[in-house]
C-alpha cells in the first residue's frame, strides 16, 4: 500500500486526501503502486442549485459521488482508489485543498487515472479545465475519465475534445450565470438595507427573532467602548493592543468560539492575544455607531477572487438600524485621531500632546523630544523644520510641563466661562462663527464654480485633440501626450471639487457645531483635572508660538484651536462680559 494509502477515510466536509479502505477494493488488481484519483466536488452554488431544483439530499451528494466514483473504479478494475475531496469550494476557482493535494500526487508521478463523475466536477474555467485536460494530465501520463459524460482521454468511443470543450464553455457559462444570479440578489438586498456581512461585528449579536437584525452584546461592547475610549486617551493600537493581553481579554475570536458562534478563522493557541490590526478594524468600523454599511468591498470577475475596498462615496450606508455602542461624535473624533497617528519614541514615552501641537509660524508639526536620561520637566516640544536644520523656521521650543499648565489654564477658563455665561458665549460666537463661514463659503464657492468650469473645458479638449487626431492633423505621440495632461488636471480637479464640497458643508454646520461643542463644554462642569479624554473631545490643536523676550524673560505663548469651533478669544469675552 502507497503511502497516500495509509492516511485513512476522512469526513467530506474536510477537504483534503481521503482513501477509500475497503478490503474488496484492496485485493483489486495491483498492476501498478499508482493510484487512481477520485475526485469530488460540490460547491456552495452547486447546492442551492440542487435544492431549487428538488434533487437529490445535496448533504449526501458528496457520498453519492464517492459510490459512483467506487463503483466506476470496482466495475473497470481500476486500482488503488483514493479519494481527493473539496467539499463547499467553487469551481471557478482551482486553489481548492482536494485539488491541490490531488495534483501534487500528479506531479509526482503517483497518479495513473483521475476520474470524476462529470466535466464540471473538475472545475467551472473552460479555459483553464481544457489546459488540465490536454496539457497536464497527459504530460504525466493521467488517464481522465468524466462518467456521466462519456469522456475518456484514451477512448476513441468517447465524447472527443471538441464536444468536451463545448461542455466546458457551457460548464463556465453556468458559474458566471450563476455568480450574475447571487450578485444581483445581494445587491437587491444590499440597497434595501439588509446587512450583507455574515459575520456580526464583534459587540453584537444576531437577533434570535430576526437573522437581519443585530442586537448588543453587552460582555463584548464593554471592550468597543474601551478600545475607543483608550485611543480618545491617546493610546495607539498597538498600546491598546497591549494593555488588553495584559488583562487577559479574550480576543473576539476566542470570546465568539467560546460563545458557540462560528468565525471564518480559528482559534489561536492564546485567547488572550490581541492583533494590532485587530484593535485597528474595530476602531475604523462605522457599524459601532448604528448603521449598515454594505458594498465595502467587490471582486473584479468570478475568476479574480481578490477582495478590493470600495469607495466610501459608492458604499452604501442606512443609518439606525441597529443600538449603538459608540457614539457618531466619539466616532468621528476617534477618526480624527487615527489621522493624527505618530510614531512613539525609542524610549517608549509619550505625551498626551502627541500628534496635537504645531509651530505658529511655519505650521509644521511639533515633535516630542524625551530620553532615558530625562526628568519629566525636561521633556520637550520643538518645531520639526528647526529640528531638521532646514533653516526655514525659528527654534520654537516648550517643555512638555508648561504646555500642560498652559492648556489647563486655558481649558479651565474656557469651561467656567462657557458654562457661567452660556448665553453671552453663544450670541458672540454665533456671529463670529457666521462671518468667518459667509466669508470662507463665499471663497470655495467661487473656487468650486472655477474648478467645474475647466473641468468641463477639458471634456471639451478631449473631443477637440480626438478628431484632430482622427483627422491627422496631430500625431499620435502628441494625442497621448496631450491626453495625459488632461487625464492629470481631471483628476486632480475632481479631488479638489471634492474637498472643497465636503469643506462647504463643514462651513455650513458651523452653527451646529457650536451648540455640540456647548453641551460637550458641560460634560466637564466639575473636572478637577486635565484628562486625556477630556483634552482630545474639546482641544483640536495647539500652536506654539516664538518665545518673547522683549520683557528680559521669557515670556511664552501658545493659540489653541478648539474642536467645532476653532479659537475662542476667552480672555477679551469674560472681560466683555464682567465690564
Amino acid at each position: 500500500m502507497t503511502t497516500t494509502q495509509s492516511l485513512g477515510t476522512i469526513e467530506a466536509t474536510n477537504p483534503v486526501l481521503a482513501v477509500a479502505p475497503l478490503k474488496e477494493e484492496t485485493e483489486m488488481l495491483r498492476a501498478t503502486d499508482k493510484i487512481t484519483a477520485l475526485y469530488c466536488r460540490l460547491s456552495v452554488e452547486d447546492m442551492k442549485e440542487d435544492k431549487k431544483g428538488g434533487k437529490e439530499d445535496v448533504s449526501n451528494s458528496i457520498q453519492n459521488q464517492k459510490m459512483i466514483l467506487l463503483q466506476y473504479a470496482k466495475e473497470n478494475r481500476f486500482p488503488n482508489p483514493t479519494f481527493f475531496v473539496d467539499d463547499g469550494y467553487s469551481g471557478t476557482n482551482y486553489d481548492r485543498p482536494g485539488f491541490q493535494a490531488m495534483l501534487a500526487e500528479i506531479e509526482a508521478g503517483r497518479v495513473a487515472v483521475c476520474i470524476t463523475k462529470d466535466l464540471s466536477r473538475l472545475g467551472r474555467n473552460s479555459s483553464l479545465t481544457g489546459l488540465y485536460i490536454n496539457f497536464t494530465f497527459p504530460k504525466y501520463n493521467v488517464r481522465y475519465i468524466a462518467i456521466n459524460d462519456h469522456f475518456d482521454t484514451i477512448d476513441p468511443n468517447s465524447t472527443d475534445s471538441d464536444i468536451a470543450g463545448i461542455k466546458n464553455w457551457f460548464n463556465e457559462f453556468f458559474a458566471k450565470d450563476t455568480s450574475r444570479k447571487i450578485r444581483a440578489v445581494q445587491k437587491a438586498k444590499g440597497e434595501r438595507g439588509v446587512p450583507l456581512t455574515t459575520n456580526v461585528p464583534f459587540g453584537y449579536l444576531k437577533d434570535p427573532a430576526d437573522k437581519t437584525k443585530w442586537i448588543v452584546d453587552e460582555a463584548a461592547a464593554m471592550v468597543v467602548r474601551r478600545i475607543f475610549k483608550l485611543c480618545m486617551e491617546g493610546r495607539g493600537p498597538m498600546q491598546i493592543a497591549k494593555l488588553l493581553q495584559e488583562e487577559k481579554v479574550l480576543n473576539p475570536t476566542a470570546y465568539k468560539r467560546r460563545a458557540g458562534i462560528k468565525t471564518p478563522s480559528p482559534e489561536t493557541d492564546v485567547p488572550n492575544h490581541w492583533n494590532t490590526n485587530t484593535v485597528v478594524h474595530i476602531l475604523e468600523r462605522r457599524e459601532y455607531t448604528g448603521c449598515t454599511v454594505n458594498f465595502k468591498t467587490y471582486t473584479n470577475s468570478i475568476w479574480d477572487k481578490k477582495q478590493r475596498e470600495t469607495p466610501l462615496d459608492k458604499q452604501a450606508v442606512f443609518y439606525n438600524t441597529h443600538p449603538a455602542i459608540i457614539e457618531q461624535e466619539v466616532f468621528d473624533k476617534v477618526q480624527e485621531i487615527r489621522q493624527q497617528r505618530h510614531r512613539r519614541t525609542k524610549t517608549g514615552k509619550s505625551s498626551l500632546f502627541s500628534g496635537m501641537v504645531y509651530c505658529a509660524d511655519c505650521g509644521a508639526k511639533m515633535r516630542y523630544c524625551t530620553t532615558n536620561y530625562f526628568e519629566k520637566r525636561q521633556d520637550h516640544f520643538v518645531c520639526a523644520n528647526y529640528r531638521s536644520n532646514t533653516g526655514s523656521c525659528s527654534a520654537h521650543f516648550i517643555r512638555a510641563v508648561v504646555l500642560e499648565d498652559l492648556v489647563w489654564m486655558h481649558m479651565k477658563a474656557v469651561i467656567f466661562y462657557v458654562t457661567r455665561y452660556e448665553k453671552h458665549f453663544r450670541a458672540i460666537m454665533e456671529q463670529k462663527l457666521r462671518l468667518s463661514s459667509e466669508e470662507a463659503i463665499r471663497g470655495h464657492r467661487k473656487r468650486l464654480a472655477q474648478a467645474e468650469k475647466r473641468l468641463t473645458e477639458l471634456d471639451r479638449l478631449f473631443i477637440r485633440i480626438y478628431e484632430d487626431n482622427v483627422a491627422g492633423r496631430i500625431t499620435d505621440e502628441r494625442f497621448s501626450m496631450m491626453s495625459r495632461t488632461y487625464e492629470d488636471e481631471q483628476t486632480q480637479l475632481k479631488v479638489e471639487i471634492q474637498s472643497l464640497q465636503r469643506e462647504i458643508e463643514v462651513q455650513e454646520r458651523q452653527i451646529d457645531n457650536l451648540e455640540q461643542f456647548i453641551q460637550r463644554v458641560h460634560k466637564y462642569e466639575d473636572l478637577q483635572e486635565l484628562t486625556p479624554y477630556a483634552l482630545r473631545e474639546l482641544v483640536k490643536a495647539i500652536y506654539i508660538e516664538a518665545p518673547d523676550k522683549s520683557s528680559g524673560k521669557r515670556r511664552q505663548n501658545i493659540r489653541i484651536s478648539y474642536d467645532l469651533v476653532g479659537f475662542i478669544p476667552v480672555e477679551e469675552l469674560i472681560k466683555q462680559e464682567t465690564a
